[in-house]
Formats: C-alpha cells, sequence, structure tokens
C-alpha cells in the first residue's frame, strides 16, 4: 500500500539517496510527473519532504486511532489495528481488517474524522502539502494549482454530504437507524472514501440510485495530481468547468485566482476526460456482455476499478473469470494510464507548423 501510494519513483529516489546515488535528469522528470511537480527546481527537497510527510502523517494517524481502539482491544491489537488502517487511509487504499469495512464505528467522530483527514491529506498531492506548509511565511500566497486542488476538493466534499444527506436521510439500510451525528458523519465520510479511498460507514449495496450515480461521479474524478489516489483528478475537472465558464461568458480566456489558465491545459485534461472515459464506458459494457444483470451495478464496479476506489455493490465475488480479468487491468490501467497519458501529452507538445492553413468552422451544438 505504501509503495502505491506514493509511487515506485518516489520510494526508488528514496533509496537512491539513501545509498548516496545521484539523481538523474530522466529520473527527476519522472518524478516530477508522478508527483504533479511543475518545475524540475527543488524535486529531491520534494521527495525528503514527501517521505517526511507521510511518517508525520501515519505516525499521528496510527497514535490518534490507538487511543479511539485500546479500550476495545488488547493495546498490541490496537496498535497493529490503528497502524494498518493509518498507512491504508492516507494510501488511499481502503483496505480493512474487520470484514465489514469501517461500519462498526459509523457513530465513533473520533474513528471517522482521523480516518477522513488521512484520506483528504494523501489525496490532496503532495505539492500542495508543501505549499500550504509555506503558509507559516508572511505574505504567503497559494499556487493556482493549490487553490484549485484545495477549492474542488471542498466543494466537492461539501456538496456530496448535502447530496447524500438528502438521498439517504430515511433510507434504512443505510442512514435510517443513525443518530443524527451518525448521518452527518456517515454522509460526510461517504463524500470523502469516493475520492478512491474506498471504507465504508454503511453497506453500499443498500444506497439509492441517486447515491450510486453522485459516487461514481465522485470516483471518476478521484484526487488530486501527485496524491496517493486515482481517478482524473480534480485539477483536469476544475480546468474543464472554467472552460465551460468562460465560453458561456463569451471570455476568449480563462482568468481565476487573479492568473490565466492556459489553453494547452484545457485540451489535455479533456484528452484525459475523454480517453478514462471512453475506458469506463468500454469496460462497463463489456462487463454487462460477460455477466449479465443490471448495468448501474456493473458501471459502478468499472468506475471504482479505474479510480483505484475498491468500493463494491457487492458483485465482484460473483465475476466470472473475465469479469475479474478486466476489473484488474481496469484498476492497473486507472493508476498507470492517466499519470502515463499526462506525461506524454505534456512532451508531444509540437512547435507550431511553418505553413499555417486557412480556418474554416463547423456548425457544434
Amino acid at each position: 500500500m505504501q509503495v502505491g501510494g506514493l509511487g515506485i519513483m518516489s520510494m526508488s529516489t528514496f533509496f537512491a539517496l539513501v545509498i548516496g546515488k545521484r539523481i538523474t535528469l530522466r529520473e527527476r522528470l519522472v518524478v516530477q510527473e508522478a508527483l504533479g511537480h511543475l518545475t524540475l527546481a527543488g524535486i529531491v527537497r520534494l521527495v525528503r519532504l514527501v517521505l517526511l510527510t507521510t511518517v508525520v502523517c501515519e505516525g499521528l494517524g496510527t497514535l490518534l486511532l490507538f487511543f479511539q481502539w485500546v479500550g476495545r482491544y488488547p493495546a498490541p491489537r490496537a496498535l497493529a489495528l490503528a497502524a494498518f488502517h493509518s498507512v491504508s487511509a492516507f494510501n488511499n487504499a481502503g483496505f480493512d481488517l474487520f470484514s465489514v469495512s469501517l461500519q462498526p464505528f459509523a457513530e465513533d467522530a473520533g474513528v471517522v474524522l482521523v480516518v477522513a483527514a488521512l484520506i483528504i491529506l494523501g489525496g490532496l498531492g503532495f505539492v500542495v502539502l508543501a505549499d500550504v506548509w509555506g503558509l507559516r511565511r508572511p505574505h504567503w500566497r497559494p499556487t493556482l494549482h493549490t487553490f484549485l486542488a484545495l477549492r474542488v476538493t471542498g466543494l466537492l466534499i461539501a456538496f456530496g454530504t448535502l447530496f447524500i444527506l438528502a438521498f439517504e436521510w430515511n433510507n434504512p439500510l443505510t442512514l435510517g437507524p443513525l443518530s443524527l451525528k451518525g448521518k452527518i458523519l456517515t454522509a460526510f465520510f461517504h463524500s470523502v472514501t469516493p475520492r478512491t479511498a474506498g471504507f465504508s460507514l454503511v453497506p453500499v449495496d443498500g444506497l439509492t440510485v441517486p447515491t450510486l450515480v453522485l459516487t461514481i461521479l465522485l470516483m471518476f474524478v478521484g484526487a488530486s495530481p501527485g496524491g496517493t489516489g486515482g481517478g482524473i483528478k480534480t485539477t483536469t475537472f476544475a480546468a474543464q468547468v472554467l472552460a465551460v465558464w468562460a465560453t458561456v461568458r463569451g471570455y476568449p480566456y480563462i482568468m481565476v485566482h487573479e492568473r490565466r489558465l492556459p489553453w494547452d491545459v484545457v485540451q489535455r485534461a479533456v484528452a484525459i476526460t475523454f480517453i478514462s472515459l471512453t475506458l469506463v464506458m468500454a469496460v462497463s459494457m463489456a462487463l454487462s456482455v460477460a455477466e449479465g444483470g443490471e448495468y448501474l451495478p456493473l458501471l459502478f464496479e468499472a468506475t471504482s476499478a479505474f479510480g483505484t476506489v475498491g468500493l463494491s455493490t457487492g458483485v465482484t465475488p460473483d465475476l466470472s473469470a473475465a469479469g475479474r480479468l478486466l476489473i484488474i487491468l481496469t484498476m492497473f490501467a486507472g493508476r498507470v494510464g492517466p499519470l502515463t497519458l499526462a506525461m506524454a501529452l505534456a512532451r508531444r507538445t509540437r512547435p507550431p507548423a511553418p505553413v499555417q492553413f486557412l480556418e474554416e468552422k463547423v456548425a457544434v451544438g
């Protein structure tokens, strides 16, 4: 889980630093893309910060979860559970040791909030965390990347919480039996966990259809670039929303946070989203042909695999060998594909052709 969350290149760079090996330019370029860093400057320093941040967050999470569980389990068992779930949450893995995820703790604010905080911190991305660390400097100003990642993450969690409360308030299979505190905690947690974490406080197969659709959308967007999660990423989603908003308002450029967003960023965002959406739809239709049954649970399964989330409506154990292979390949493509695609698109920018052809418009809409 740790290697998968931090990334192979981050871990290999760390071990290279430990043994005193020099980091080559090619390795720095790969780490730059893997961590979502915008420049080559300070890559090695960023890797050190990544590892320090991971140790601090997971260590603090382990300590807080230990205090929550030491009364319910023997101290050695509580410590093992705390360490495992802290690493799993920060790396957005979603593996648990309770067989029913975190459902026994739906009313436990301490457990829910600690795990949710670890998921959010891991999903924000280390570049964002490094930038936020600059708050202690006078006249600090967040980069546009940090601004968008924080803003989109906050909005998705807030709107997700409100919609889940509305859709599930009286559902006897999910929020219905819980107290007011439990309903708010669970709705909040279930707007956080689709961001590729995979934990659950209520049975996923008991969710209403609107909540399943909302969860699919949240899983598809996923975490932020350079984070421990999957999906198309929050800033990819933001770039397209801002482009649509600018077009609707008639602006020839995209202005946000007193900065102009380049159109080539929007073009890459559209390409990543289109290819990712095509993959999810193709896999869900292939599962429908291979497995039969209702389409929505299979679409949910395909999106969860693409976003490396791990949430399931319960169809995974009943999949055929072909269906399981499809899910495996989708998980691999979801974790490696968007990153590889982003790297490829970033480096395929070609200079303008010496001969420019005439423009001709086509009708759209």
